[in-house]
């Protein structure tokens, strides 16, 4: 019964957000304040410790929330700044053939903006691409959020999967692992279990392209072009998992995206694997109504005039400065993380501090280089303006919804600290939803992922939720953490395809309405596809005996 009351705070927010559709940014805060009386009234905790966990929660957050400001901010710049326009122009005039434009702007050009921003902006940004170079503007919506997974968990410089460490850090260590080899690990099997299930996507999203808006309504045209959709898929994918083995979360989408859309574009450009015959869609005159735009899709603000090597090079200075950064060699990485902002005993609770390392969270390199790129890019004070203005209203709800999610998940972490002896609500959930499921989890545990990334947006906020949680049930099925939290990490970026608030900033972007339902119908195909893939991948690496903390 107890477990049941446990569960109770994410009932809440799966109710208010499924069923009442509210947003985030309320839910969070009523879903922590619900927890908190339960805390304090059921478990017993002091309302001192109860509101300072929760208080450490919030910081921890801010980490993310810092990161966030910063992607969306650079974004802006760019897309006032008139760059972003020209980069899209670029990428649009390489090849005359739908199949080719797909995948280099729904697939790789999508895979760059999420290593760089994120949180939605990679859909919402390469699906207008699409329909400016010609396609359908549903079809457009239907591409981009397809693509849309396999860099999510290392998207943003690694937030999505730091972040779900972070919520784990604690159990790591009570559980006697190494953190750093747990981390290490785990980004590693993320890296493989995302490499070897996407390098299919760019085929299996062209197949939905092709049935569903092609003269055929056949998946041959894109079976046609599966050779070069292979080596998109690859280009990206094997740069992406040798970096994180090398370097961390940081890079594998960021760099290995930009490496990838280098070599496609050659690729294309060169007509190497390229099908002989060039496929379109049906005539606009043909389309069906529900494939059009009802209004036309928002115009950037071109400011002056950029040159494609300066709209190119922000993203060049994050990419210098974080592997400068990250690579011991270089000696600034003791500098960077030995800089912080330390708050001891919050709230008079003995032995909880909080240190914020602000020098070294990638947001601060993002928000430095978006003031750069306003005097490189000669920039109007209206467009500065303009750009600061629409970041703050897009981070606006972000920033609520994220320090009361996560303060939600450090107070029902630490519930354990109470009168009542009784353990933590975290690990009451994990003891309930191991006893339901026992020996079929490795199934369940990246459909956790999915639903979390369905219900909240946003991978980060799924690892956030449930990182703890698939943790502790990992211990108790007596399975590998390290590949549970890899499994969440990685269901929650496959989610990003169906997720509600993906759909909907990809539709309005490009005009279409009342579509979502269908779209969420439609991609609910290549979604439990994906999770198939990487389900079986588990099961191999459990039958195998892999000891994956080595990996």
């Amino acid at each position: 019964m107890t477990a049941l009351i446990a569960l109770l705070p994410l009932v809440v927010i799966i109710l208010l957000l499924v069923a009442f559709n509210w947003p985030a940014k309320r839910v969070m805060p009523i879903a922590w304040a619900f927890c908190l009386l339960l805390a304090v009234f059921v478990w017993k905790m002091t309302w001192r410790n109860a509101l300072a966990y929760s208080l450490y929660g919030a910081f921890k957050g801010f980490e993310t929330l810092v990161t966030i400001m910063g992607a969306v901010l650079l974004l802006n710049t760019l897309s006032c700044s008139g760059a972003m326009r020209v980069i899209s122009r670029a990428l649009t005039t390489v090849s005359n053939d739908r199949r080719i434009q797909a995948v280099i702007i729904g697939w790789m050009f999508n895979s760059f903006i999420e290593g760089a921003a994120g949180f939605g902006t990679p859909a919402a940004l390469a699906a207008p691409l699409l329909v400016g170079v010609g396609f359908p503007p549903l079809a457009a919506a239907m591409f981009a959020l397809i693509c849309n997974t396999t860099a999510v968990a290392f998207g943003v410089v690694g937030v999505p999967t730091l972040t779900g460490l972070s919520q784990v850090q604690g159990q790591v260590i009570a559980a006697g692992f190494s953190e750093a080899a747990f981390n290490t690990a785990t980004i590693r099997v993320i890296a493989i279990l995302h490499g070897c299930s996407g390098l299919f996507v760019p085929l299996i999203a062209l197949c939905m392209l092709t049935k569903f808006f092609g003269k055929e309504r056949s998946i041959r045209p894109a079976l046609a072009a599966t050779p070069f959709a292979l080596f998109a898929g690859a280009a990206f994918v094997v740069p992406s998992v040798i970096l994180a083995f090398l370097f961390g979360a940081e890079f594998p989408s960021l760099v290995g995206a930009l490496i990838g859309l280098v070599l496609t574009v050659t690729a294309a450009m060169k007509g190497f694997l390229v099908p002989k015959t060039k496929w379109d869609f049906p005539e606009a005159s043909e389309w069906a109504p529900d494939w059009k735009a009802v209004s036309a899709p928002p115009e950037e603000e071109n400011s002056s005039k950029i040159s494609p090597v300066m709209a190119w090079l922000p993203y060049g200075l994050i990419t210098l400065i974080l592997v400068a950064s990250r690579i011991p060699a270089f000696g600034l990485t003791d500098t960077m993380k030995n800089v912080t902002l330390t708050f001891n005993h919050l709230l008079g609770v003995e032995g909880l501090n909080y240190s914020l390392q602000y020098l070294w969270l990638p947001g601060t390199v993002f928000i430095i280089v978006s003031f750069v790129t306003v005097f490189l890019h000669r920039m109007k004070w209206s467009a500065v303006k303009k750009t600061v203005v629409s970041t703050g209203k897009q981070v606006y709800g972000a920033v609520i919804a994220m320090l009361f999610g996560v303060a939600l998940v450090q107070l029902m972490l630490n519930s354990g600290v109470n009168d009542a002896g009784l353990t933590s609500m975290m690990n009451m959930i994990a003891s309930g939803t191991a006893n339901l499921f026992k020996g079929c989890y490795l199934a369940v545990a990246p459909l956790i992922g999915v639903l979390g990334s369905f219900v909240s947006g946003s991978n980060t906020v799924s690892n956030m939720l449930f990182a703890s949680m698939q943790f502790e049930t990992a211990l108790l099925l007596k399975l590998s953490p390290v590949l549970i939290v890899a499994l969440q990490c990685v269901g929650g970026g496959i989610g990003n395809m169906i997720c509600i608030n993906n759909i909907v900033a990809a539709c309005s972007t490009v005009g279409v309405r009342n579509m979502e339902g269908k779209l969420v119908r439609r991609n609910l195909i290549p979604c439990l596809l994906y999770c198939t893939a990487v389900i079986l991948l588990a099961v191999l690496f459990t039958a195998l005996g892999l000891s994956l903390l080595n990996i």
